[in-house]
């Protein structure tokens, strides 16, 4: 499929010629994922700064019969905001939408456009006592927009939810050029479909995101970083119910890492566990305005050494030493990355099946796969497994994607939890989803998007 070889230069007409870029290493970002697995070739990168903007772009594209290709930070881990290698797909980028629109302390809603950098947003909440509770590794680079786009997920959800907890209204630009306004800061609407939902975690495969409004929360006052060392899954588990009990909706974080993570993180962070090296880890933070958090934190950690549920274990004594801790945790997926190559797994599984699926999945990669290292971690909490496998260059990535994704579906589970589909993950969504579900995705893709404009390619195949 071509396009008009003048459509850059219509594009440019319309918005500018310092908003189109054609050429050049200025392409370059563009035109490749973060993980760099999936290179592509733009027609061009078109920029726009408002949403009348984006609107002009989607019917100028659409009479040309050019596909569109929505990017925000390009964070993601799927590949679902670059091009593809045949040199017709417009990227459409929304960093130069970067406002934050408005700030309401009282009502805790904040409405930034879809380029808005989501640290910033964070910021701007903290600076009136509030928070945005979407806390990613990329959140210094990852838009607003893309975080909608891909319902990101993060340390948060167990206390949070998904973005789509957070989101009371959109402002989208359809496949047809419509706009769609729905910017609403409303807790309670049910006048009619909340059409909004079908655009989060669509990866912008049905409309592109231009702004949102998105809910705070009261910022806590006080919170608790904790990091213990359990004997395996099922007691990470059980510390997790005993905390619940304690601590109950004052947890924010529960992060299962394992010692294969540790050592990972020791050999090329340089950076160590304080307390014994073990085969598994928690680490726990909780936050709340009321004061006591800190003592009942303590109590609870006591009863997991009483009970035995824990073997070793620290306090963060202060806000430098709860960073430390987090450095260890954030500093995994760069580790595996320095000890060589990996086929990576972003699954969840019902929470009381994540034991099984553990071990399960190990010892099935061991015996079908000899050689392969396993590098479990993420967010026990809300069910979130990066399984992650280190292999030799001579493995076959198609066989440790089925071996980790069967064991998935045998448990209930999903392929991708938080990370989306994009085009990383497209064969393996119909393999794994029902018939029924897959009709159904279609027909919303066809209904609003007929002609298959933006992002062909992602989330569902051609």
């Amino acid at each position: 499929m071509s396009i008009p070889s003048d459509l850059p230069a219509r594009l440019a007409e319309a918005l500018g010629p310092s908003a189109v870029i054609t050429e050049g290493p200025d392409l370059e970002p563009y035109a490749v994922d973060w993980r760099k697995l999936f290179p592509g070739r733009p027609a061009c990168v078109v920029r726009p700064s408002s949403t009348d903007q984006v609107v002009r772009i989607v019917h100028i594209c659409r009479e040309a019969g050019a596909s569109i290709v929505p990017q925000g930070g390009n964070t993601g881990l799927a590949g679902g905001a670059v091009p593809d290698a045949s040199g017709t797909q417009i990227v459409l980028s929304l960093t130069r939408m970067a406002a934050v629109r408005e700030l309401d302390a009282v009502g805790m809603t904040i409405e930034a456009e879809a380029g808005c950098i989501l640290k910033v947003a964070q910021d701007a909440a903290a600076a009136v006592g509030r928070l945005l509770p979407i806390s990613l590794a990329a959140e210094g680079s990852a838009t607003i927009g893309g975080v909608v786009a891909a319902n990101a997920g993060g340390v948060n959800v167990l206390r949070y939810g998904m973005t789509r907890n957070l989101v009371l209204g959109l402002e989208v630009v359809l496949p047809d050029g419509t706009l769609a306004n729905g910017l609403r800061r409303l807790r309670k609407d049910n006048a009619g479909y909340d059409w909004k939902q079908l655009f989060i975690g669509s990866e912008g495969t049905l409309g592109i995101v231009t702004a949102a409004v998105l809910r705070l929360v009261p910022r806590p006052k006080h919170s608790v970083t904790a990091l213990l060392s359990v004997t395996d899954p099922d007691a990470a588990l059980r510390l997790l119910a005993l905390a619940q009990d304690d601590l109950g909706d004052q947890i924010s974080a529960f992060e299962l890492i394992s010692g294969t993570s540790l050592q990972l993180v020791a050999k090329h962070a340089g950076l160590k566990a304080p307390i014994a090296e073990g085969e598994w880890f928690v680490l726990i933070e909780a936050a709340s305005s009321l004061a006591g958090l800190r003592e009942a934190a303590e109590t609870m950690l006591g009863a997991a050494f009483e009970r035995e549920i824990a073997l070793d274990g620290v306090i963060a004594e202060s806000g430098a030493q709860a960073a430390q801790l987090w450095a260890l945790r954030e500093h995994v997926t760069e580790s595996e990355a320095r000890e060589g190559k990996s086929v990576k797994h972003d699954v969840s599984v019902p929470l009381t099946a994540v034991p099984r699926f553990l071990a399960e999945a190990g010892k099935t990669l061991a015996a079908g796969v000899p050689g392969t290292r396993v590098n479990a971690f993420g967010h026990l909490g809300d069910g979130n497994i990066h399984y992650n496998v280190l292999v030799d260059e001579g493995h076959d990535a198609a066989i440790v994607n089925r071996i980790v994704h069967d064991a998935v579906a045998a448990h209930g589970g999903s392929i991708s939890a938080e990370h989306g589909i994009g085009q990383y993950r497209v064969g393996e969504l119909v393999r794994y989803r029902s018939g029924a579900e897959m009709t159904l995705a279609r027909k919303l893709k066809r209904t609003l998007d007929p002609g298959g404009l933006l992002n062909p390619g992602k989330v569902l195949s051609p």
